[in-house]
């Protein structure tokens, strides 16, 4: 088997990690390919705990960590093995006259920003866990995609594995291009998140820029119609809805249930039921019989209401589910469904058009 035009031969790694999972399997693949690894700190006491050889990044810089470990990675040495243009004459002019060596491959996850904000440490924790040399080194492999491998996520260690295997230890350039993208991504997501908590710290309600991010969800069955792609993205990373049967949701389905969700949020704890079709109220009340608050919110417009969705602000119960069930409705929302609710409600079919 020949190997893909502009390969390159993964030679020696650096590794520094805050997720260490599924180390063990990257760690025996470059060991596979007599790849030389490099890392520091918590990462380098876990691979050699693991029974792995590694070098240790001060030993490698000739340098000792500094101010608590804020400074590691910060190295010319560092960033010139990963920077260094191969084919460039007078980089490797430079790299030979300060003896340093190519980083052929980095595989880096970020100090746990998002998760730390989540549990209120406190401001001072917060900012001790915004990573600078993570990003930064992850920033340069991918700068220099043509010829450094970067990893920015433990789901693509297996990647790794196929692609070292099919070409005899080396990466082809498409690989590593889509590598570098999905590592920017990375780098900006992590940063959008820290703009986004010191926006929010100092009640910045306009900056002059803005950050939107989010995490995909889903992929939707369909756009706003049916030859158009959508997704869903959340961007607290939360689940905030549990689907618990049917098929999978369109963008219009989506469209509809926050719609749904956003009104019924106005309405009173545990009371009140909304029908919307097309983002579209057709209907709301807020009667304590949750069976008259039905069939009032269906008679306001019975006709649009076909096919919508119903959002209940309370636990549906049997009893009004047989109520529902006798209208097609293509999504039914609640704070939660007793059991018997939930078999009848599943054997409902969408009706055949004539």
């Amino acid at each position: 088997m020949g190997i893909r035009k502009n390969s390159v031969k993964i030679k020696t790694a650096l590794i520094s990690l805050s997720d260490k999972s599924n180390l063990r399997p990257l760690l025996s693949l470059l060991k596979k390919y007599e790849v030389k690894i490099i890392s520091s700190g918590g990462t380098h006491k876990k691979i050699k705990s693991m029974g792995f050889e590694c070098v240790e990044v001060s030993k490698f810089t000739n340098s000792k960590e500094l101010l608590d470990g804020r400074v590691k990675t910060l190295h010319p040495k560092i960033h010139s093995g990963i920077l260094n243009i191969r084919q460039n004459k007078k980089h490797q002019k430079e790299m030979k006259i300060n003896k340093y060596e190519n980083i052929d491959l980095v595989v880096i996850n970020f100090y746990p920003f998002e998760e730390v904000l989540l549990s209120n440490s406190g401001h001072k924790n917060i900012i001790e866990n915004i990573d600078i040399g993570g990003p930064t080194m992850v920033r340069s492999a991918a700068k220099n995609y043509n010829d450094v491998v970067v990893l920015s996520n433990p789901k693509q260690y297996e990647d790794l594995a196929i692609e070292l295997n099919k070409n005899r230890g080396s990466t082809n350039l498409d690989f590593r291009e889509k590598l570098a993208e999905e590592a920017f991504m990375e780098t900006a997501y992590y940063e959008s998140k820290i703009f986004n908590y010191l926006n929010q710290k100092s009640e910045n309600l306009f900056p002059i820029k803005n950050i939107i991010s989010g995490k995909l969800v889903e992929k939707t069955r369909y756009g706003e119609n049916p030859h158009q792609k959508a997704a869903i993205y959340s961007q607290n990373n939360k689940q905030e809805i549990i689907q618990i049967s049917g098929k999978q949701l369109s963008y219009n389905n989506y469209n509809d249930l926050y719609s749904a969700l956003s009104l019924s949020k106005t309405l009173p704890k545990n009371k009140g039921i909304a029908i919307i079709k097309h983002a579209n109220p057709c209907g709301v009340s807020i009667n304590p019989n949750k069976i008259k608050s039905f069939k009032e919110a269906l008679e306001s417009d019975p006709i649009s209401a076909y096919g919508g969705i119903v959002s209940c602000n309370f636990k549906l119960n049997i009893n009004l589910a047989k109520e529902i069930n006798k209208i097609f409705f293509e999504v039914i929302v609640a704070h939660g469904f007793d059991e018997k609710s939930i078999k009848l409600l599943k054997k409902k079919k969408k009706p055949k058009a004539n």
